[in-house]
């Protein structure tokens, strides 16, 4: 069977991946037949067990069921043993876009895109559609604390997902409505140009269904010029941003806006005599900016503007997304997923204010050699607002080497930056560099989530300078 025809067995190769467990979950959820591999070991593969899945770690041939759906990402090679067994059986292979939207289907799909804060932004809608009494389902890159989880199946009849532009899957989708936090070229190893990686969210809002709704950042030049695309081929648009912030003003504005080091607030006026004051209990203008995107596509859905502004202040955070992972005396070590200079600089702005004073010290690794390669300067700029950079060896995931490519093209840029290979000697060079009622940020989409334990361990050890 496929996507189109229906699922009851499904197999997934790369299963502990943050965007194919959600699918996993949620297709447990629906009542299927599911297993799952991946290379490593890790508390995803843990809870996966724990729920009932038949998650292993290692690829086996023999271990595909025979029966299944196969559901890979871009990142899985043709030449994994489970995938090389299904192509010869002739078995379906889908993509795990997908399977997400089987996952989804018959409901009012909701699909956050953006080179950067679409998991926050996703979580944020779920958590404000949830207070409203909406009960939405939603697959979200990064653990939701009120689900323990980036998965839920709920009883409502809204699907909130993180839409993948990467490697263009995010064109599998049919949206009610399409939330784009901005459209900053990135993943050029996939698309080869900024005009192709541009098209790309031209035909996503294509892809929105009659009567549905495109909403876009203002402040970002790409989502502002996509708005105005989609306007002139008569798609129904809503722009967001601060007035001050934007070519011309928009349908959402933002106002009033203030932050302080426990959290936010702003005041949001938008078209139909839509207002409400948002207050969260999260920090930093890109913050305020998400939660305005998220209330535009939860108004744009039909919920109440008071109880989605409401909804708003529960959210607390998502897993990796400037997560307090522990503290010694006045000294916090936070960890964050940020792997593009924009969110790079988001987070260290964001600790700025939250460190109130004290030094903020980033342990970097770079994700991927192609877009390290790419954003080196922008990088150095963004980690710039450090007062200590330590940057460890690229994190290549699914990329071979390319020549010439490591960290230093980033250190090369930034004069007292530091270049330690090791992740775990680097973060406990960090710890060193950091006084009383310092922050260490632990940052990078890759395994550098590991290192917040090396800071700690050096804190408590007195080998603080």
């Amino acid at each position: 069977m496929n996507a189109q025809t229906g699922i009851s067995t499904v197999h997934l190769i790369g299963v502990g991946g943050a965007g194919m467990s959600v699918v996993a979950e949620l297709l447990h959820a629906r009542g299927c037949t599911v297993s799952g591999s991946d290379q490593n070991p890790s508390s995803v593969i843990d809870r996966l067990q724990a729920a009932g899945i038949d998650a292993y770690v290692g690829h086996d041939a023999d271990r595909v069921p025979a029966d299944a759906t196969v559901v890979v990402s871009t990142a899985v090679r043709p030449t994994n043993p489970e995938l090389v067994r299904a192509t010869e059986r002739g078995q379906s292979v889908i993509h795990r876009s997908q399977a997400l939207a089987y996952a989804a289907r018959g409901m009012r799909f909701v699909a956050v895109a953006g080179a950067h804060g679409k998991t926050t932004t996703s979580a944020m809608l779920t958590i404000a559609l949830a207070e409203a009494g909406e009960d939405p389902s939603c697959a979200v890159g990064g653990i939701v604390p009120q689900f323990g989880t980036g998965a839920h199946l709920g009883g409502g009849d809204i699907f909130v997902a993180e839409a993948d532009e990467s490697d263009g899957s995010f064109l599998n989708y049919h949206p009610t409505v399409a939330l784009v936090t901005n459209v900053e070229p990135d993943h050029l190893d996939h698309y080869g140009s900024t005009e192709a990686f541009e098209q790309a969210f031209v035909d996503f809002a294509h892809r929105i269904v009659a009567g549905g709704t495109l909403v876009c950042c203002a402040e970002d030049r790409g989502a502002r010029a996509l708005a105005q695309a989609a306007r002139r081929d008569g798609i129904t648009t809503l722009t967001y941003g601060r007035p001050e912030h934007c070519e011309a003003v928009p349908d959402v504005t933002i106002t009033d806006v203030a932050t302080t080091d426990h959290g936010s607030s702003a005041h949001l006026c938008g078209p139909d005599t839509l207002e409400a004051t948002i207050r969260l209990a999260v920090v930093g203008d890109h913050n305020v900016l998400n939660a305005a995107g998220a209330w535009a596509a939860g108004c744009a859905l039909g919920v109440d503007a008071g109880r989605l502004a409401n909804g708003l202040s529960h959210f607390s955070s998502t897993g990796r997304r400037f997560e307090l992972r522990g503290q010694v005396g006045s000294r916090r070590v936070i960890d964050d997923y940020a792997h593009h200079p924009t969110e790079v600089e988001a987070a260290l702005r964001q600790a700025r204010i939250v460190a109130d004073g004290g030094e903020v010290t980033v342990v970097f690794q770079p994700h991927l050699l192609s877009r390290t390669r790419a954003f080196a300067q922008r990088f150095a700029d963004a980690l710039a607002h450090a007062d200590h950079v330590v940057v460890t060896d690229i994190y290549p995931a699914r990329e071979d080497p390319i020549e010439g490519v490591d960290s230093g093209l980033i250190v090369a840029h930034l004069p007292g930056a530091q270049w330690i290979p090791d992740m775990h000697e680097a973060a406990r060079l960090a710890a060193r560099q950091t006084g009383e009622h310092g922050i260490v940020m632990t940052m990078g989409a890759g395994s550098i989530t590991q290192c917040a334990d090396d800071v700690l361990d050096e804190w408590r050890n007195g080998d603080v300078q």
